[in-house]
């Protein structure tokens, strides 16, 4: 057996005959096992945080979406449809035409965007689950609108007779006295609502969903003329050789984005504050892996009669160092084990009873991730390691001489 290895696991078991060495070793143990087991419990608590967070934006967010590179609006040709509809991986695509408008009923107003969208869209997105009461509705002139749109308008499902008003600008250049005399310059749309959807506060105020075909006669588009293309993957192909598919069908007029793209923002802004997190967390590990060094230090002192032995015996200074580097690798290592094996608790207890909440029927998102065991873990082992080797240094033949 390893010699320094032997002597490190034995002096690990053993307890010294001064109790302030024993109560020291005790809370230096006890400092790395709850600041592992934190840095772990955050790291799955921010990983639930982000999942959780996009998954409202990926309600709305297809697989890929095409958006006009240069202005807001570009032309799906006949031919290019049928061109989409043949490329590898695609398993289906929806048109939509998004523009912002003045929504009025019985002197209540809002500015939402108003969203056409063909028959495809609901099975593209994901948008089906967030009907929170009504329908999505068969008539054309349906609609369906987030719930802080219903809330600040007031409007009854189904009301034939009094139906909302969707005011759009009409396309044109100039000013409307450039323009000549038009009592109207905008196009109008009676809409009748059939159905709310619930996400969250953001886009619960922002669309108004109807019928593309409406929606283009509004702005005076024709029907080969949309905002988006929204696409949906069947996984059997790396989404960026269906990317580069689209994009030879479809050419330059238009730009392709992923999910992640769609949501570049929100992405490194998640990123950013769990990299933060990390970081402030392992500082404060830092901070109380400093009282790893100062136990060992402590055993050095302890144990410099054994050590006089042991030297006298003819084991070197270097290996009288390997013994308590390693007494104090041991230490941390087994330290953030154990920490990691209660932040796992306590983490698969929230997965499993929910018994921390955000309101009364929404548990704390959390997320049990193998990466982050890894993660924590090797962090430990790392400023294990450090420490280990700061403390072993102050071992010198002056020390065992003395």
């Amino acid at each position: 057996m390893n010699f320094p290895l032997y002597i490190a696991k034995r002096y690990l078991r053993s307890r010294s005959s001064q109790n302030a060495v024993n109560i020291i070793n005790f809370i230096t143990f006890l400092v790395i096992v709850i600041g592992s087991a934190a840095l772990f419990v955050v790291l799955s608590a921010f990983a639930g945080l982000k999942t959780f967070s996009l998954s409202f934006s990926n309600t709305f967010d297809p697989d890929l979406k095409a958006s006009a590179a240069v202005g807001k609006h570009f032309s799906l040709t006949p031919d290019q449809e049928s061109a989409l509809t043949d490329i590898a991986g695609l398993t289906q695509y929806s048109k939509e035409l998004e523009e912002k408008v003045y929504l009025t009923y019985k002197e209540k107003s809002f500015f939402p965007f108003i969203k056409g969208i063909d028959a495809n869209y609901r099975a593209v997105t994901g948008v089906d689950s967030t009907l929170y009461f009504g329908t999505w509705g068969d008539m054309e002139y349906s609609t369906v609108m987030g719930i802080g749109i219903y809330n600040q308008l007031g409007v009854p499902i189904d009301n034939y007779r009094n139906p909302m008003t969707v005011l759009a600008p009409k396309p044109g250049k100039g000013s409307f006295s450039q323009q000549g005399f038009n009592p109207k310059p905008y196009n109008q749309l009676s809409l009748v609502l059939s159905g709310v959807y619930a996400v969250e506060e953001h886009l619960d105020k922002k669309y108004v969903f109807a019928q593309l075909p409406l929606v283009q006669k509004l702005l005076e588009k024709d029907s080969t003329e949309i905002s988006g293309i929204n696409f949906k993957l069947d996984g059997s192909i790396p989404v960026d050789d269906v990317k580069n598919s689209i994009k030879a069908v479809l050419g330059d007029a238009v730009l392709i984005r992923t999910r992640q793209e769609q949501n570049s923002t929100l992405h490194r802004m998640l990123n950013t504050e769990n990299l933060a997190t990390y970081l402030i967390f392992t500082l404060v590990l830092i901070i109380a892996l400093f009282n790893v060094v100062g136990a060992i230090i402590m055993m050095i002192l302890d144990k410099q009669q054994n050590s006089k032995t042991l030297f006298s015996l003819g084991t070197t200074i270097s290996e009288l160092r390997k013994i308590y580097f390693v007494q104090g690798l041991l230490v941390t290592s087994l330290g953030g084990f154990i920490g990691v094996l209660i932040g796992s608790l306590l983490i698969a207890s929230q997965l499993t009873f929910s018994w921390l909440k955000i309101t009364p029927s929404l548990a704390y998102p959390v997320e049990y991730n193998i990466m982050n065991v890894f993660l924590v873990l090797a962090t430990i082992v790392v400023l294990g390691f450090v420490s280990s080797k700061i403390a072993s240094s102050r071992i010198t033949k002056k020390l065992i001489t003395a």
